[in-house]
């Protein structure tokens, strides 16, 4: 079987140098090589896959061939540790059945009050003229949902912030580790390693600490996440050790806290440019809730709403790209993937491609309107990933990022400060790199 095409690299680095700008990079081997690319990355053969075909292949139908250890994730196992982000093969599989049941519809039903507390709390802070950056009230907010519904609502405001400021730090030194040519062991003393493993500490102290806790406390625990794990018993009947635990947590912090606010800080900038998109959003907004604040039951009448989050994670999805690693030599799309190379897949390139998406660069919510979802292939659009390992809070996350737009919505509209740069940040997931400042005006 062939190779795909390549491009021309470095002679010792291959093609991790282009990974310094690396979205227009992966834009430029798509346009110019197609859906299927060979790269270098020191001495890692990996391959840019931009098909919904090719995606499908490795995701599903020889998914049992590929692992998620790939060159980027061996980076950062002392964070996320064996949690569902990371694990393999039969230990994933035992934690996903574990786990499952703390994403029942029914039990994230019931945190949708959660939400929209936070939020109203959050807004009452606001004040018209106030000119705020509404990424990192995104994040503080998300923060504060994700704790309350992870651990209780029983943490601290300080710990809170500490955590917030670790897990950041974590993200800031990963996207350093992901651009280099080989993994530098986390006991070498680099500026960036003693910066990463300081951050890992002190989660570690946070996160054990909650644990101890919960453990601690009686016989009877609350309906959070964190108890959940805690009280989680697999098939003997033997609870899940505390270092599981804490993986889990990580993980799951990661995916209720990151990814949803970013997907807001998107929308929130999509939208202010788009003063036809806003309108129509206020009109659903205010003829759904009538003045009230939004509720879990509101969700599915928001229509309007959940197709402008739809809209805003297709063109920046804060998981823009995810990898896997083939164990056995296979092919895939017609081409020769050897054992031990890495594929990485890429919504960032699939959700701009003017196949599946007419007039992709546009901002059109109203694409999701009647069957259009139904018309693209199986793994055209992938937010959430796909397969069996889907992100397990795809629904969570939705029903957050549905209630919050229109809660902030209903009370605000947010205007983007004149000049301000706007660029993704491709660390683990798709930040604003300058954050986003915009000034409020009262509805």
């Amino acid at each position: 079987m062939p190779f795909p095409p390549s491009p021309p690299g470095h002679f010792l680095l291959g093609h991790l140098p282009e990974f310094r700008d690396l979205l227009p990079f992966y834009e430029r081997c798509h346009r110019d090589y197609g859906d299927f690319v060979q790269l270098r990355l020191a001495n890692y053969t990996s391959f840019l896959v931009s098909h919904p075909d090719a995606i499908e292949a490795v995701l599903v139908t020889q998914h049992r061939n590929f692992i998620k250890h790939t060159f980027f994730w061996r980076h950062v196992t002392s964070i996320f540790g064996k949690g569902l982000l990371t694990s393999e093969g039969s230990h994933w599989v035992q934690q996903r059945k574990l786990i499952q049941p703390a994403f029942h519809r029914d039990r994230i039903h019931g945190y949708g009050a959660v939400m929209t507390e936070c939020t109203a709390r959050m807004l009452d802070t606001w004040r018209a003229d106030q000119t705020r950056d509404i990424h990192a009230d995104m994040m503080h907010l998300t923060m504060e949902i994700v704790v309350r519904t992870l651990f209780g609502g029983d943490v601290s405001a300080a710990d809170t912030a500490a955590v917030s400021d670790a897990f950041n730090i974590a993200v800031e030194q990963i996207a350093v580790r992901f651009k280099r040519p080989m993994r530098i062991p986390d006991w070498i003393p680099l500026p960036s390693n003693v910066k990463f493993n300081r951050s890992v500490r002190e989660l570690d102290r946070l996160i054990y600490g909650f644990i101890r806790e919960r453990r601690a406390s009686s016989a009877t625990h609350g309906n959070d996440l964190l108890s959940m794990l805690v009280d989680a018993k697999d098939e003997s009947g033997a609870s899940m050790p505390d270092e599981q635990v804490r993986d889990e947590a990580i993980t799951l912090f990661l995916a209720g806290h990151e990814t949803t606010a970013i997907a807001l800080s998107w929308t929130w900038y999509l939208v202010s440019q788009h003063p036809e998109v806003e309108a129509k959003l206020f009109a659903e907004i205010d003829a759904v809730l009538e003045g009230r604040a939004p509720a879990a039951d509101d969700v599915k009448r928001l229509q309007y709403t959940e197709r402008v989050v739809l809209e805003s994670m297709r063109l920046f999805p804060p998981a823009y790209g995810f990898g896997r690693e083939a164990l056995e030599d296979c092919e895939v799309a017609g081409y020769r993937v050897p054992a031990g190379s890495n594929v990485f897949m890429m919504p960032w390139l699939v959700h701009r491609d003017p196949r599946w998406f007419p007039d992709p660069l546009r901002f059109d919510p109203d694409r999701w309107q009647g069957d259009f979802a139904k018309t693209l292939p199986a793994f055209a659009y992938l937010p959430f990933g796909g397969g069996p390992r889907r992100c397990i809070g795809n629904t969570f996350a939705m029903m957050e990022a549905v209630l919050l737009v229109a809660a902030i919505a209903q009370r605000f509209r947010l205007t983007l400060v004149p000049g301000h740069p706007v660029e993704p940040f491709p660390s683990i997931t798709l930040r604003p790199k300058f954050g986003m400042k915009m000034t409020l005006a009262a509805r």
